[in-house]
Parts: structure tokens; sequence; C-alpha cells
């Protein structure tokens, strides 16, 4: 018994990697149709064919749209789309089966062109992917956009599959910190992480005047679509594989007495839920304390000047309130920043593009750290942080 016993844990020794998980490739993609913030009020009063509501809404939602800092966003439907379901309109009208099926059809495509991009800067066929984990706030059902995905891109019928519904803004944090936990446990996996949010069609629903009105002019205004795709491995294939950030460690924390401030759920008339006004102090009161656990059993002394950021930028005053806690200096969160003047909040997807949007200021414009932390906010209220680690690929050539 003694010798199976050391068998069994020379076999488990054996199938773990060397090395920690890396960020291979990344890659993001976004519908064809484009708004921007200026022009959104008149726009949305069209297309929701509410243009009797405007004279008492109208200067509400150019506050909005201003406060967002959001410039422009990227959204699936079309007015041509939302005539022919007047029903996505009104919330009184049942029209959650006719979202999830536009849902359904479209959100397998735009994965696949967001995943594309990656596997093509990954250099490794999409046969190579062993494990898929397909991350969305804005579909359910069975079988889900992972097997869609999966023979979009021809990956094997064996591909090892996870499906994360419904978790909000930070399940791209949670998706890539079980991509770590993959890929350090299967010698020689590959994971592909995949995030879609399609909120232009799950949520969108026309004006009212119901104590809900704020609230529905808000989730109409911050909200954009797109996918984000990144391929995880440890111990990379020199010289195909390009690691760019070492995935160091990963924490979750959910802030007691928080359940309440946050929540997204699928109703009758589609996608909804409650933001409370008081989550950038929240963040504000729980940050320093998140990233002092993540940083702290690691041995690594660091300050907080001198890491590089990926922060989901759920909301500008969010990213303020971070500036100011941890006395960061101007442009420290500019890669969240900008993602969210050029996005809008694409809930789990936008990690993604807020990491490319940093690899990109790190290669080109040499805006070199070596440690970093990503940092997610969603329902719970839950804070997701990883400390990450550039790789000398990113340095400014």
């Amino acid at each position: 018994m003694a010798n199976t016993t050391a068998n069994a844990r020379e076999i488990r020794r054996l199938q773990r990697a060397d090395g920690p998980a890396a960020m291979l490739a990344i890659g993001t993609a976004n519908p064809p149709n484009c708004v921007s913030q200026d022009e959104y009020p008149e726009y949305y009063f069209r297309v929701t064919k509410s243009e009797h509501l405007a004279e008492k809404l109208t200067d509400t939602l150019k506050i909005i749209c201003a406060l967002t800092g959001n410039e422009r966003r990227f959204i699936y439907n079309t007015e041509k789309m939302l005539s022919a379901h007047p029903e996505f309109l009104d919330r009184a009208l049942p029209s959650l089966e006719q979202r999830l099926a536009i849902v359904a059809a479209a959100a397998p495509e735009l994965l696949a062109a967001a995943a594309t991009k990656a596997i093509a800067i990954w250099g490794r066929p999409a046969t190579d992917i062993t494990h898929l984990i397909v991350v969305t706030n804005s579909g359910a059902g069975a079988p889900s956009a992972d097997v869609h995905l999966a023979t979009l891109l021809g990956l094997h019928h064996n591909v090892r599959r996870t499906v994360l519904h419904l978790n909000g803004c930070f399940a791209g944090c949670s998706a890539l910190r079980l991509a770590k936990d993959l890929a350090e446990n299967n010698r020689g996996a590959r994971v592909l992480v995949a995030c879609v949010e399609l909120m232009s069609v799950a949520g969108f629903r026309g004006p009212d005047l119901s104590e809900d009105s704020v609230n529905n002019l808000i989730r109409n205004t911050v909200f954009g679509d797109g996918a984000g795709a990144v391929i995880v491995g440890a111990d990379p294939v020199e010289p195909v594989e390009r690691p760019l950030f070492e995935m160091v460690s990963a924490s979750q924390t959910v802030v007691p007495n928080t359940l309440q401030l946050l929540s997204t759920e699928l109703k009758t008339y589609g996608l909804d839920g409650n933001v409370s006004t008081k989550l950038p102090k929240l963040v504000a009161d729980s940050i320093k304390q998140c990233l002092l656990d993540s940083f702290g059993p690691l041995g690594i002394e660091v300050k907080w000047n001198d890491l590089f950021w990926a922060v989901h930028p759920g909301a500008i005053a969010i990213l303020d309130k971070i500036d100011r806690v941890l006395l960061l200096e101007p442009g420290k969160l500019m890669a969240s920043r900008t993602v969210a003047r050029e996005y809008g909040n694409m809930l789990s997807a936008t990690i993604i593009f807020v990491l490319d949007e940093q690899r990109r200021r790190m290669e080109e414009e040499g805006e070199w750290a070596e440690w970093g932390a990503m940092v997610g906010f969603g329902p719970g209220f839950t804070m997701e942080t990883m400390v990450l680690q550039a790789t000398s690929n990113l340095k400014k050539k």
C-alpha cells in the first residue's frame, strides 16, 4: 500500500506544470454598430419610439452620459432589430425568450472573432487548446455558447469546457483565476478564456416614468457590448509562445453586509439588476486591505505607484476613488480609463480589454513596471484580485 501511495504522488507531481501560468495572447472584438455618448440621448429616444418622454428625461439622460466618462460604446442592437421586437422596449411585455434567442445566435460569432485574434497572436493551432472557459451575463441555456464556439474554432471534441453564467462584472477575473489553476495543475494545458456580453440585447429597454426610471437610464447608458479572449498556459514553448503576464496568485473577497448593493438577474423582460450609488465608497474602503492580503503572503513589498494596474472600470467614480485612497500618480489607471472611454462597461469582457490596453501601453509606449495588480468588482459585493508579473516580452523594443 505504501508503494501505491508513492506512485500516486509521483503521478500527481508529473501531472503538474513546472512553472507559473501566464497569459500567452489576448484578443478582443466588438459589434460593428457604434454610438457616441454625445449623440446617444437623441438616438435613445428615437429608437425606443419614446419622443413623448424626451422633454422630461433628456436633461437627466445627458447628465448621466456626461458622468459615465464614456465617449462611445459598441452595441449589437440596431434600429431595424428593435423595430422587429417592440416587446424589447416595454418592461410590461415579456421578452426574455426572444432576447435569449438573439444572444444564442450572436454570442458564439462574437466570441469566435475575439478568440481567432488571440489564437493568431499565440502562434499555435486551435487544436492545441485543451480547456475552454466561456463567460457571459447575457445568455442562458444549454448547450451554451461554449459548444458552438468550440465548433466554430475547430477545437477537439474532447476539449474540457466550463461555463460561468450571471456572475456579474468580476466573472472575467474569476475565469482567469480558474484558467491559472487549470494550467498549473495540468501539464501542457492551454486554456482559452472567452467572455462575451451583449447587454444591448439582454437588458435594453425604453424609458418610463416609474420609480426605477433613473436606474433604467443608467443601465442603458453605461453598458456596451464586446468579447475578449485570453490564452493561458504554463511552461511556454519557446520560441513560438510569448508569455505576457505571469499569473502569480489570485484571491477573492466578499465584503460583509453588501449583498443588496449590486445584483444581476434575468426577468421576464430581460436582464435587470440593482446598482447602488454607495459602490465607489465601498471600493475605496475595501481595496487597500484586499491588496495587502494579496501581496503580503508573497513577501513582495511594493508601493502602489510601483505597480501597473488592470482595474475593471465599472464606473469612473470608482477609479477616481481608487486614485485618491491609494494616492496613485496621474495616469496609473489610464488603461482602465481608456477602455471605459472607448467601450463603456462590457461586464466580464471589460477586464480583458483593460489587460490588452495595458499590454499595448507597455509594448508601444514603454510604460513598464514589473509587478501589477488585476482587480475586478461584482455582485456579492465581491472583489477579485490577481498579482501579475510582467515579462520582458512587454518591454518596449
